[in-house]
């Protein structure tokens, strides 16, 4: 398994947004344990260590199916809320001040869990860390792609009601295979809601997803997007349209996309000029959280504070944040580089 960098250090003190992160991805063996116990849930794991050992990732699928096991432990409101109030307050001391976060609801639906139930409970705990902590942001719905558009179409449906309390909504799982385009009508539903919509592309799928959820489902965002830089002519649109890439890194090294974090194109990708995130898209399988992200990359690929700096206030224009919050958590970022010179 590829050496993980040292965590976060003095990223953990830089206000930023994380906008790629999969709530169910924050479920650390410890928790999955617990809840699964409390619910009545046998994992089909011995215990901890047996679970950790499966995290010898090759590929995006190898991940998904330790991924969707780890998830029969939720089962109840509190356990979304406990897991949203868990990864909260890990975010909030690594720098996250917004956080527009991923759920799977056809994951839990598919169990018997009412969807009304996954969104109560996210929405409780982050409550209740809002309460307490300077933090703002919310939910975005995620379809899995490897499964049929009509399921998708009835999620967005059985959501409809909730459309106030979402964000927006996403497109996730295993990509190649699963293009865009399949979910085109269900993407024009969710933005005719009102919805802000972005989608998973160029992670292990080709170049020709991105331009599909750009052209096809008129997203926001492209969520990974590292495989743009195959393509010059993609590489000059986003830059031109300033398209927000949300690029994990540690998630690229466990899952194989790279084989070296050295060997990651996000300095290629800042040094065309793209607007350029740094997330941690589920933190408890691909060893750190989202500030642990930042100090890998200035380890690994030489990135220096003034470059990090540009990638956290990316994070924050990038975000679906009101204009003024965007503006306070801005200043933040000035007083952390003022700390600095």
């Amino acid at each position: 398994m590829p050496t993980i960098p040292a965590p976060a250090g003095r990223y953990a003190t830089l206000p930023k947004a994380e906008l790629h992160l999969h709530i169910e991805g924050t479920l650390e063996p410890e928790a999955a344990f617990r809840m699964a116990a409390r619910n009545g849930v046998r994992l089909p794991y011995a215990d901890v260590e047996e679970l950790r050992a499966r995290y010898a990732f090759t590929d995006l699928v190898s991940f998904l199916d330790v991924y969707y096991e780890c998830m029969a432990a939720l089962r109840t409101e509190e356990d979304f809320a406990e897991l949203c109030e868990t990864y909260l307050r890990t975010a909030v001391g690594q720098g996250v001040r917004h956080v527009e976060m991923f759920f799977d609801p056809q994951a839990h639906t598919s169990r018997g869990v009412p969807v009304d139930t996954v969104i109560d409970g996210l929405l409780a705990g982050f409550a209740r860390v809002a309460a307490r902590e300077d933090l703002t942001g919310g939910l975005i719905l995620c379809f899995l792609r490897d499964r049929p558009v009509a399921e998708a179409a009835e999620t967005l449906e059985s959501v409809r009601h909730r459309a106030s309390d979402l964000i927006g909504v996403g497109l996730d799982s295993a990509e190649v295979g699963f293009p865009p385009s399949l979910f085109e009508g269900v993407f024009a539903a969710a933005r005719a809601l009102g919805l802000h919509v972005v989608a998973h592309a160029g992670e292990e799928g080709p170049v020709k997803y991105i331009e599909q959820a750009l052209d096809l489902l008129h997203v926001e965002r492209i969520d990974h997007g590292v495989r743009c830089m195959e393509s010059p002519a993609m590489v000059a649109r986003l830059r031109a349209e300033r398209i927000p890439l949300t690029v994990c890194p540690l998630s690229n090294l466990r899952l194989g996309v790279v084989s070296d974090l050295a060997d990651h194109p996000l300095p290629a990708m800042l040094g065309e000029d793209l607007l350029v995130t740094i997330n941690s898209d589920d933190p408890a399988y691909f060893g750190g959280y989202v500030a642990d992200n930042f100090a890998a990359v200035a380890g690994a690929l030489g990135l220096d504070e003034e470059q990090l700096e540009l990638v956290a206030r990316n994070s924050i224009n990038a975000s679906f944040a009101p204009a003024g919050r965007k503006a306070q958590l801005l200043a933040g970022i000035d007083a952390w580089a003022a700390a600095r010179s």
